[in-house]
């Protein structure tokens, strides 16, 4: 049996979709000022009309990356689209958050990324996590300037 031929389940496509997540997604001044990085993976339920019902947190480096991805995937209600046959579908989708290098690095710099990355408090699956009939969407990767 062929693989049913989906559109982009963002309305506009790929491109669109990844746009609106780096602009959407707010990094918040605690994430700068430690200079938190990391990857994290969510899961959402979108209904026929697009709109979000629930949004399950996977795993992520450090919680504090949660709150800001979190934000942006309430934002994107109602720009899903699902399939034809279904009321409602799972998508995944991975998110990284880094900042953008300084020209110029320093030694204070290379402190507060080891200090985040000892102190950071990761989300992780403890058991078997069912995926269903699920679809993972292609990561969204956010930068941000620090501040020196």
């Amino acid at each position: 049996m062929a693989q049913e031929q989906l559109s982009f389940p963002f309305q506009g496509g790929k491109a669109v979709m990844t746009q609106f997540f780096k602009d959407s997604l707010i990094i918040s001044p605690g994430i700068i000022q430690k200079k938190a990085t990391g990857t994290a993976v969510f899961k959402f339920t979108a209904n026929e009309k697009g709109a979000i019902s629930k949004i399950i947190i996977y795993y992520a480096d450090d919680a504090l990356l949660a709150a800001p991805i979190i934000g942006a995937l309430k934002k994107s209600n109602y720009k899903w689209i699902i399939p034809d046959h279904e009321k409602t579908h799972d998508f995944i989708i991975p998110f990284t958050i880094s900042f953008n290098r300084p020209a110029i690095e320093d030694g204070k710099l290379r402190k507060t990324v080891y200090e985040n990355y000892i102190n950071r408090k990761p989300i992780i699956s403890t058991d078997q996590v069912p995926l269903d009939e699920a679809t993972l969407l292609p990561g969204v990767v956010v930068s941000y300037d620090i501040l020196q």
